[in-house]
């Protein structure tokens, strides 16, 4: 199957035996599923870190406009400030291209702030981009911005419109990832389960809640009030039926962060786990991009029974996931790489983690994990907070210390 579906229809006899040490119960186990063996350091290229030395607090995104040629790359600050920085040597500064620091939280919780940006595709034309944010009540919010008609380095100070207002119950699990998908030009928002431990309200497998989901919206349309913000995608898979009508995919922790392979459309989520697990979920454009999928969250931590009972049909099992052990977490997600500067690691998807500060990879084929890798040579030390993506496909790292770094061949 292109999607690592596994109907978990009642516990396996035998479990792998990781998960039969760590945890009790492993339903729909699978050779490749959930795998955790120990990366290896790539055999055939060589990768480092090239530091990009500008003044950043807290970077939490990068990413690009759509426009061709443009050589800036746009890095979002934890503290409501999106940052220009040249892509080409000597990596300078150009200035703020937006400042929100006075609609967040005042102080911030260890989760909110302005957590993530995207260009509309429609940005040489249109001059929108998209925020996401916790506002002063620390609700998130997705804005619609416009860059200021007599400078490109610019935004206009006041958001042109408010989408969307999810109301949070607590200061974690926000999520804030948003991202145009490839093939369809929607607008993808990834939200967490709304905080505290377990959660406890079970939001994540609640269709009515907008919380512990992946939502897709239509932003092409609502230029002016009164009239919607937004229109719902007709392909979304609960519309006319009981649920959201924005929601996509189901049953998600923390998505920190998603990302969509740029050649094929698709998709690929690190989901944050409880106190045991991370994971990361995948689903092919060609089975659907992951329309309808529940992922398990609160019933599955990564491929383990976390809420009985967990003989529930009808979840999606990771592809990968690792324990806590090492020092490790909390999973940061990035990219498969579609750059030029090493040819040989087309196809293989990048993420870390927070706290044990790794970057690893794996290649995904025909359904199964192969080529893990755990690259030494690209910890930069500290935090990991995220990865970018430029314009030629090239990936960046960035540290919650305000280290800025490429990923370049050695």
């Amino acid at each position: 199957m292109n999607v690592r579906r596994i109907v978990l229809g009642g516990v396996q006899a035998l479990c792998s035996l990781v998960l039969a040490i760590s945890l009790a119960g492993c339903p729909g186990g699978s050779s490749n599923g959930g795998t955790t063996m120990t990366p290896t350091p790539h055999p055939a290229v060589g990768l480092r870190l090239e530091q990009i030395n500008v003044s950043l607090e807290f970077p939490l995104f990068l990413t690009v406009t759509p426009l061709p040629g443009d050589t800036r790359l746009f890095v979002v600050e934890k503290g409501g400030v999106i940052k220009m920085v040249n892509r080409d040597p000597p990596h300078t500064l150009i200035g703020t291209f937006l400042n929100i620091s006075n609609l967040l939280p005042d102080p911030l919780g260890s989760e909110q702030g302005l957590l993530g940006l995207a260009f509309d595709p429609q940005y040489a034309t249109n001059r929108r981009f998209y925020v996401s944010y916790t506002d002063a009540n620390g609700d998130s919010v997705i804005a619609r911005y416009l860059v200021s008609l007599s400078n490109a380095n610019a935004a206009d100070p006041t958001a042109d419109r408010i989408l969307l207002t999810v109301p949070q119950p607590f200061t974690n699990h926000n999520g804030g990832m948003i991202a145009f998908g490839p093939l369809d030009n929607l607008l993808y928002i990834g939200l967490g389960d709304g905080g505290s431990g377990g959660d406890p309200d079970n939001r994540a497998q609640n269709k009515n809640d907008l919380l512990g989901k992946l939502l897709r919206i239509d932003v092409s349309q609502g230029t002016q009030a009164p009239d919607p913000a937004y229109a719902i995608p007709p392909g979304n898979p609960f519309v006319g039926v009981a649920g959201a009508d924005e929601i996509w995919s189901i049953g998600l922790r923390n998505p920190w962060r998603y990302s969509f392979d740029r050649q094929t459309g698709d998709l690929y989520i690190a989901d944050v786990g409880q106190g045991a697990r991370e994971e990361v979920n995948m689903a092919t454009s060609a089975s659907g991009g992951g329309n309808g999928v529940n992922y398990g969250w609160k019933i599955m931590e990564g491929t383990s029974c976390f809420s009985a009972p967990c003989d529930v049909p009808g979840l999606t099992l990771p592809v990968l996931e690792y324990d806590h052990s090492n020092g490790a977490c909390s999973i940061t997600g990035g990219y498969v790489y579609r750059g030029a500067v090493a040819p040989a690691l087309q196809g293989t998807y990048f993420y870390a983690d927070y706290c044990a500060g790794f970057v690893r990879s794996f290649r995904l084929v025909n359904g199964m994990v192969t080529e893990r890798a755990d690259w030494i040579s690209l910890r930069p030390g500290g935090n990991i907070t995220s990865f970018g993506e430029d314009a030629a496909g090239e990936l960046y790292i960035m540290t919650s210390g305000g280290g800025l770094y490429r990923i370049v061949p050695n």
